[in-house]
């Protein structure tokens, strides 16, 4: 009897793992779509300057005559220093590591920089715009260029006019605005702390940290929210005697962050609970439910937009906070269960198990050993709905009718309402001053962001 000669079958290394080179089209496919993009520039700037011929020229636009050629000049020209420096980036790096480095690895690279430099001023100049016609009492958001500076800048209008530059727009956001001394003294007190967290912030980066400074950053954050919570909690409409919306602005700051507090507070009470049921207890119907909350993330939130304003008017909470709490709360289950659903199965379950032998409830395991361990994924869950609500406008705009009652995004949208009474100053200071908290906020907290996202991802 015979048998069939076996097929061998080629050792894999450790890992399973086999290196295979890229194929040259894999190879040519950076080139290929940066001299797609080049061509497309060329085209549209062809094309524009085709349409652009014969029409009369705008007395608030600069023309430059065939500007887009020599955009795409400057563009070659960088690139061809940018080739230069990757050849000498080349042979310096082979006289150093004795090792041959690729030649176009080094030119994409610097290519890749120079675009994302290039995406990074695109995307940042609308902020440094906004930012400047904030301090422009001429209420326009249109830096009109001025033809006769010898300055490109200042000729093409890409910079405004920085003589006329003042803080009117500010100071009519504070019109009116009675402080009594002992919000000045918690208001000192938390800049005070403000200032402290940053110092300490900065220690940290210079790699002095220690068992104290953490100590001590984390009784300075408690001081900090502490005095912010009783300004916010005990600021009442009757200190803004001013007259127009826009001496009511820090008021509509008030709102939000009282709205946005307690949501988020609601979103941990009710996530985690919710999220504990989901991970831990087997009960009819789980698996739907899960489903079900799945299914309801795929709709935006204003497709309930109609049932919620009935609902709230049929309960008699139109024009009121708990109303908006509730409506926000009520849509933040879904997300957030899931979350920290994801958070809790990743924990040991033998440090419940130990915990109900030695007498335990249930209800003591989720208190005293599950919430202890769950301080950053519960950070995360309030910061994620606290920034959520504090930038939403539809339900605002919907439930809210009085100006007592406003929240930032519903203010804002005051201040552009009127065709020809738009003020755009006053909106653009107002912007800027209203995205200080969430931007302070997310530069104290950005490690929570990452570190509970990844938290609640579900480790099998």
């Amino acid at each position: 009897m015979t048998t069939a000669p076996q097929k061998s079958t080629p050792s894999l290394p450790p890992g399973g793992y086999v290196h295979r080179e890229p194929s040259a089209l894999r190879r040519a496919a950076p080139w290929i779509v940066v001299a797609a993009l080049v061509i497309g520039f060329i085209v549209l700037g062809a094309a524009l300057s085709r349409n652009m011929q014969g029409r009369p020229k705008s007395f608030t636009i600069y023309f430059v005559e065939r500007g887009w050629v020599r955009f795409l000049l400057f563009l070659l020209a960088a690139s061809g220093v940018l080739a230069l420096l990757s050849l000498a980036g080349q042979k310096i790096g082979e006289a150093r590591t004795g090792r041959k480095i690729s030649y176009l690895a080094v030119l994409g690279d610097q290519l890749t920089h120079l675009f994302l430099i290039l995406v990074v001023l695109v995307a940042v100049y609308p902020l440094f715009y906004v930012v400047i016609a904030a301090f422009d009492p001429r209420n326009s958001l249109f830096a009109f260029p001025d033809f006769s500076n010898p300055n490109i800048l200042y000729r093409t209008g890409l910079l405004p006019n920085l003589q006329v530059l003042s803080l009117e727009n500010y100071g009519r956001l504070f019109d009116g605005l009675t402080v009594p001394g002992w919000q000045v003294v918690l208001a000192v007190i938390g800049g005070a702390a403000l200032a402290a967290l940053l110092i300490m912030a900065l220690m940290t980066r210079l790699g002095r940290d220690s068992v104290g400074l953490t100590r001590t950053r984390t009784w300075t954050m408690r001081i900090l929210v502490a005095a912010l919570a009783v300004i916010v909690l005990f600021m009442t409409p009757a200190q803004f005697t001013g007259q127009g919306n826009e001496s009511k602005f820090l008021l509509s700051v008030r709102n939000t962050l009282f709205v946005s507090g307690l949501t988020g507070l609601l979103a941990i009470l009710l996530s985690t609970t919710a999220g504990y049921a989901m991970a831990r207890l087997r009960f009819p119907g789980r698996f739907q439910m899960l489903l079900f909350f799945i299914f309801i993330q795929m709709f935006p939130v204003f497709l309930a937009l109609v049932a919620v304003y009935t609902l709230m008017v049929l309960l008699g909470l139109t024009n009121t906070f708990t109303g908006l709490i509730l409506a926000y709360s009520g849509g933040a289950i879904a997300f957030n269960t899931w979350i920290f659903k994801g958070y809790v199965e990743s924990l040991p379950e033998s440090l419940e198990e130990a915990a109900m032998v030695d007498g335990a409830t249930r209800w003591q395991t989720f208190l005293r050993v599950v919430l202890p361990l769950s301080g950053g994924i519960l950070v995360f869950i309030f910061l994620n709905q606290f920034i959520g609500t504090y930038a939403e406008f539809i339900l605002a705009n919907v439930l809210l009718t009085g100006v007592e009652k406003w929240t930032v995004g519903v203010m804002l949208l005051s201040f552009t309402s009127g065709q020809f009474s738009t003020k755009w100053g006053i909106f653009a200071a107002a912007a800027t001053l209203g995205a200080l908290p969430i931007v302070a906020l997310f530069y104290g907290f950005q490690q929570f962001f990452v570190g509970g996202a990844v938290a609640g991802g579900v480790k099998e």
